[in-house]
């Protein structure tokens, strides 16, 4: 069995070597430009025919070794929605205190198009290739690629380079179109070890093996250049993957390029000749203290002199200690306005961030830990990774990107985010519930803290409507939103005219006029967002001779289940807990009695994950609805995916029941 499985093993590798030799670039054909289709997925926009990295050391005397990682890229468009491809965007970090910044040049790029039978080869230009900053840590170099159009094949060469060797560039292999082939090699010279940590669900082969090798390097030797040669020995590591299907994405999920195959490194252990190994891989806490004791973050917290009289103002108004926080909490959220730049550490003094009253996330927020702590109240920073910025898979600096404050009252931890005017104590801005964060103590020590929602936001339709004898209906409805729900309202809503906000109601529900609409506590946080308006809809129901058809959700009613797949390896991420309610009251036409009511009906997901219940009645010329749906976990495991489907399989199909009247 051993033997069989060797021989398997070697027949898998040698053809992937087979393979990987003959994918190159610059050799495109006819055959390949006349493909119409992907092979093994007919319904791809585009799709890589291969994507290919190379990881090598360099030496040098001041610098010591450094990392410089090529990449290619080949790629098929099939279809107009491929078209997308034709831009490339690669980031890399600026933002070391000690280090230089990253490089990346281009070193080819070109679009292939098959014209008059022959094979046109179109280079990027000049003008097709830009830098772009994003913020103070990362830029972008862009790449457009010339005379793209459907049936085009297109080619990308670029290199890397980092002084920073605790981590290598990613390798990802796995994107929302097929690959059908990925390689990465990577040449480590023997004093570095790695932990290479794969991403996603798509397995890759490795295969490994250490050989000698040498570099020549220009030392100095007095005060004259001479050329050196450096031996030494390096491990050699091959990855590879072939037809790597597409990753769908569908409704609820956090952040997609959490779950593509991915590789990263980070480096463990450091052992040069005759020294002791140095243990180089850190801890989430060894991160954060050194964030912590940066002079720069240490400064925006003690430094309490340029607001102490406003506070000392705040403080002196008998308030109890969750009071006073708050009051502080909205002290800084009503005077400071966010400049939408991202980062854990000022960019600029707080003080002129505070006379000036516009500051980044750091600036805000730790000001308001400051404040915090000279009133008396244990304060602390807590750092994290937003939802766009991705989740931390190993510790490292540059995963972090934001950092909000932390109150301890009471034995029960506030979390506050002053640079979003709709948020709240304990109701963080969307962009931050994104797992875990790592609060971060006076004394250094650091604590994980759970930065996701534990109870239920409402959302609550109360609806009192008449059907007429014609199929119109008439009615009111009065929607609560609750918690987040009213968060998610006020930032989309808040400042939009009544009558665009109306429009994009009537175009939401089709065959629906509105009148008489109001909105209230659009301002008041502390309240719930409650709508009120008159409707008439036409096309609710549906008369068949005698009869009339409808449902009770009228125009509310859902038809599409958001879960469509077979299977999903990814977590369903619901961003909070919520309940959807309806309490709805429908008063008959005259002439009319009710033939056919639904059938009550109540399912429970497992493990407590949710419920919904229907239960439906008739009393005179009145039928009234009861109908709630609770999701009571945040996120929910992919292990779920196919009960959860089938409990919203039957929430559409309940919601979508009938209501049969008939004439007397």
């Amino acid at each position: 069995m051993i033997r069989c499985y060797f021989v398997f093993f070697c027949l898998v590798f040698f053809s992937f070597n087979s393979l990987a030799q003959k994918l190159e670039l610059d050799r495109v054909t006819k055959i390949e430009l006349l493909e119409n289709q992907h092979k093994h997925d007919t319904s791809a926009s585009a799709a890589f025919i291969f994507k290919k990295a190379k990881t090598d050391f360099k030496y040098s005397e001041d610098k010591g070794f450094t990392s410089s990682t090529t990449f290619q890229v080949k790629l098929k468009i099939y279809k107009k929605e491929g078209l997308k491809w034709a831009n490339f965007s690669i980031p890399y970090y600026i933002g070391y205190e000690t280090l230089e910044d990253e490089y990346v040049s281009i070193k080819s790029g070109y679009t292939y198009n098959l014209e008059n039978d022959k094979v046109i080869k179109t280079k990027v230009s000049a003008e097709g290739k830009f830098k772009e900053n994003v913020n103070e840590y990362w830029e972008v170099k862009s790449v457009t690629f010339p005379n793209v159009k459907v049936g085009s094949i297109i080619e990308l060469e670029y290199t890397l380079e980092s002084q920073n060797i605790s981590t290598l560039p990613d390798f990802q292999y796995q994107y929302n179109i097929p690959l059908d082939f990925a390689e990465y090699k990577s040449f480590i010279p023997e004093f570095y070890i790695y932990k290479s940590i794969r991403k996603g669900y798509v397995e890759l082969s490795l295969d490994q093996k250490i050989e000698t090798t040498s570099q020549s390097f220009e030392g100095k030797v007095g005060f004259t250049s001479q050329s050196k040669n450096l031996s030494y020995r390096q491990i050699i590591s091959n990855y590879m993957a072939s037809n790597v299907p597409a990753l769908k994405e569908e409704d609820y999920v956090n952040n997609i390029n959490n779950y593509y195959g991915k590789l990263e490194q980070e480096l463990q252990v450091i052992r040069y000749p005759e020294q002791e190994p140095k243990q180089i891989a850190t801890t989430w806490e060894a991160v954060a203290k050194s964030i912590y004791e940066d002079k720069d973050f240490n400064a925006a917290i003690s430094n309490f002199e340029y607001y102490k009289n406003e506070i000392l103002s705040i403080k002196n108004n008998s308030l109890s200690q969750e009071e006073l926080a708050k009051s502080i909490f909205n002290f800084v959220k009503n005077r400071m306005n966010w400049n939408e730049k991202y980062g854990y550490y000022p960019r600029r003094k707080v003080e002129i961030a505070y006379s000036e009253k516009v500051g980044n996330i750091a600036e805000i927020n730790l000001m308001l830990v400051s404040m915090l702590r000279m009133v008396g109240i244990d304060a602390n920073p807590v750092l994290l990774s937003t939802r766009e910025n991705g989740i931390a898979y190993f510790p490292n600096k540059t995963l972090f990107n934001y950092v909000i404050a932390s109150a301890i009252i009471n034995n029960t931890t506030l979390l506050m985010d002053a640079t979003d005017k709709m948020s709240d104590i304990n109701r963080l801005p969307i962009r931050t519930l994104n797992g875990q964060g790592r609060l971060i103590k006076k004394d250094g020590t650091t604590l994980e803290i759970d930065l996701m929602p534990k109870t239920n936001s409402k959302d609550i339709v109360n609806i009192m409507a008449t059907i007429k004898e014609t199929g119109e209906v008439y009615g009111k409805v009065r929607e609560q939103y609750f918690d987040y729900n009213a968060y998610v309202f006020r930032d989309k809503y808040n400042g939009i005219a009544t009558q665009s906000y109306i429009e994009k109601l009537e175009k939401e529900y089709q065959g629906v006029e509105i009148s008489s609409y109001n909105v209230q506590n659009s301002i008041d946080l502390e309240l719930p967002i409650i709508e009120n308006y008159d409707f008439k809809v036409t096309n609710s129901v549906e008369i068949i001779g005698n009869k009339m058809y409808f449902s009770p959700f009228l125009f509310f009613e859902k038809t599409d289940n958001p879960f469509k797949q077979e299977a999903r390896e990814y977590p369903i991420d619901f961003v909070f807990p919520n309940q959807d309610k309806f309490n709805v009251t429908l008063t008959l036409p005259n002439g009319y009695i009710v033939e056919t009511l639904p059938q009550a009906k109540a399912i429970a997901l497992p493990d407590n994950l949710g419920n919904f219940k229907y239960n439906i009645s008739n009393n005179g010329n009145q039928i009234q609805l009861l109908y709630t749906h609770d999701i009571n976990q945040a996120i929910i495991d992919a292990d779920y995916y196919e009960v959860l489907k089938n409990f919203y399989k039957e929430i559409i199909i309940k919601q979508n029941e009938k209501i049969v009247l008939k004439k007397e």
